[in-house]
């Protein structure tokens, strides 16, 4: 009935009913929520070309994204501050870069051209810094007197003598030469027990190695080691090897062997002995040349 007073008189119309209730299968739409939006932490600066057509396409607009951190370097270099990548790799700034030396590419550019003439510039420039490529040996040409008395491996003292007083830069040198000794031998790298590859041929190209023969060898060790004192000319440091391995004193007397004849010369080398010559027990001052450093 309704329909046919809709359609028949369009001046009717079906209004909504107040207070009425929507059918029960009719649910609202829930309100628009608007998404907030976030911000990202950067910068956008966007060059646009201004001579950009309509018909071109967007990729010859030049956006540069620079992050907080990026616009500070910016206004760093801006201040003053220069930064290179290729500066980063070049290691301490006081280092000369001998492959940017002009002298040195002239000799090489001409050695193809003129061999004899490249020769000789080689050799003036060698001996014009012969002081900076090769240096004097401070030593002495005298071979180092071992001896032995009475040398016991678990308690006994070791004994140096120098021709002079050492300088503090020959007491590093020291120090450092003996604490390196006391590290290999603490790790046991001095077992003459287990000496496969110096004992192959010399003519041995590929040589082998027993692991399991390693293994079961027994192990050695440096027990302990004291500090080394040093009066006027003379040294000593107490050690405690604990095991009888002469291969360990092997590699000591080797490298004091070398310090002597290159750096501070050594008069001789004493194992063992309570006592040696003008070595005053009671002598503990600095003021009377007295000195103990930690090795």
């Amino acid at each position: 009935m309704f329909s046919q007073l809709h359609f028949q008189s369009p001046a009717l119309h079906l209004l909504p009913i107040p207070n009425s209730k929507p059918p029960c299968n009719f649910r609202p739409f829930p309100p628009k929520i608007t998404p907030k939006i976030q911000a990202p932490n950067f910068i956008t600066r966007a060059k646009t070309n201004r001579n950009l057509k309509p018909q071109e396409k967007p990729q010859q607009v030049e956006a540069e994204l620079l992050t907080e951190e990026e616009e500070g370097d910016k206004e760093r270099e801006e201040g003053g501050e220069e930064f290179s990548y290729s500066s980063a790799y070049r290691g301490r700034e006081d280092e000369k870069q001998y492959d940017r030396d002009p002298e040195f590419a002239e000799i090489l550019g001409s050695c193809l051209d003129d061999p004899q003439k490249a020769q000789s510039k080689i050799e003036e420039r060698i001996r014009r810094k012969r002081n900076n490529i090769l240096h004097t040996k401070t030593g002495s040409a005298t071979p180092v007197k071992v001896i032995f008395n009475k040398f016991d491996f678990s308690n006994s003292y070791i004994w140096f003598e120098f021709y002079n007083a050492p300088l503090p830069k020959d007491v590093t040198l020291i120090c450092d030469t003996i604490r390196s000794w006391h590290i290999i031998g603490r790790l046991g790298g001095c077992n003459s027990m287990n000496m496969q590859l110096s004992q192959l041929p010399l003519d041995s190209k590929r040589p082998k190695y027993d692991a399991i023969q390693g293994a079961n060898v027994t192990p050695t060790t440096f027990y302990n080691i004291g500090d080394l004192e040093i009066q006027d000319n003379l040294a000593r440091v107490w050690v405690d090897i604990g095991t009888s391995e002469p291969l360990l004193l092997d590699v000591l007397v080797n490298a004091l062997t070398c310090i002597s004849s290159d750096y501070v010369g050594i008069k001789q080398l004493v194992f063992g002995g309570s006592e040696f010559e003008n070595w005053k027990e009671n002598l503990t001052s600095e003021d009377a040349g007295y000195s103990s450093h930690k090795i």
